[in-house]
């Protein structure tokens, strides 16, 4: 079966502003690099304005968290841009939609692998998600992309037990924090520390859910798959997941500008490759994959590369 690639051209018009690095130009990067005639086989989709978008975003978030995203994007819009709900995070006319749009492709993605259609499937949206937490975007993110796709997979397709694994180079504080409480959802988690957004300890475990690895700055390839092995892989065999839903990030790399990990390329194809056997000896191969981070373009470009590779080899 085909791997699924989601994108969407609204992505673009999510306008952060003048020098930050979650651009819309980490768009056209991937979008030039997925265009080779060597991913002809993949399958290609528009991520969707869903009808059902709302419902499944509440169930992760309260009501209040939505509307408040709603109503700031409505402001953008007449402000023509620039709200700034944080630091670091930013709303332009068209964040919104680029956000619901994010949701969707987690939501098409998941009805796609988990109805058969498809072998594994790879979102390459933004904003990303993986630091929104219950009731507060942070850190780039405005929706838990991960998290509510882990959440539409148990309330649409029966999943008893949906696990996200992370290995962008900070802590999915957000992800964490929606599992927290939940013995069926798994969170595991490769990054550096101290970084932003300072949790990620290995004293964090939720109720035996959340299983953290932190790396120190400098960490290379080798320590990352010693931790990934014996902090994520192992104790994800042991909860036997229904779903792998992979929390991408790309910023781990050796010249990403906002993180001090030393991985290259074919660290990710490692860690991809291990999570598909994971897949195939628990859930038929069943993984979703959503973009987080990666903030060099030419490395975001080759990491994303490898990584989309490996899914179309793992369902071939």
């Amino acid at each position: 079966m085909a791997t699924l690639l989601i994108t969407h051209s609204d992505f673009l018009d999510h306008d952060t502003g003048f020098g930050h690095p979650e651009r819309p130009e980490r768009m056209r990067a991937i979008d030039a690099v997925l265009a080779h005639e060597s991913y002809s086989a993949l399958k290609r989709a528009e991520a969707p304005l869903r009808d059902d978008v709302e419902e499944a975003i509440l169930r992760v978030h309260p009501l209040g968290h939505l509307a408040r995203i709603k109503g700031a994007g409505e402001v953008a819009k007449k402000r023509n841009g620039g709200l700034h709900l944080d630091g670091d995070t930013v709303m332009s006319a068209g964040s919104y939609e680029a956000a619901v749009r994010a949701v969707g492709a987690g939501l098409d993605a998941v009805d796609e692998v988990m109805g058969g259609r498809v072998a594994n499937a790879f979102c390459q949206v933004r904003p990303p998600g993986h630091h929104a937490e219950n009731d507060r975007a942070m850190g780039f993110c405005l929706f838990s992309n991960a998290a509510i796709a882990a959440h539409h997979a148990r309330a649409r397709h029966g999943a008893e037990r949906v696990a996200v694994v992370d290995f962008d180079v900070h802590h999915g504080n957000g992800t964490q924090d929606i599992f927290w409480s939940d013995k069926d959802l798994f969170y595991g988690s490769t990054h550096q520390m101290p970084l932003f957004p300072g949790t990620g300890d290995l004293s964090e475990t939720g109720v035996g859910n959340i299983w953290n690895a932190p790396l120190r700055e400098g960490d290379a390839g080798e320590t990352f798959r010693d931790a990934f092995t014996s902090r994520i892989l192992g104790p994800l065999h042991n909860f036997g997941p229904d779903l792998i839903v992979i929390s991408a990030g790309f910023d781990a790399h050796k010249r990403d500008p906002l993180g001090g990990l030393r991985l290259v390329e074919a660290d990710f194809m490692w860690a991809t490759e291990a999570l598909g056997k994971a897949a195939e000896s628990h859930c038929h191969g069943r993984i979703v994959s959503m973009l987080e981070g990666g903030y060099d373009l030419e490395a975001l470009a080759k990491s994303v590369a490898v990584h989309v590779r490996t899914l179309m080899d793992l369902g071939a």
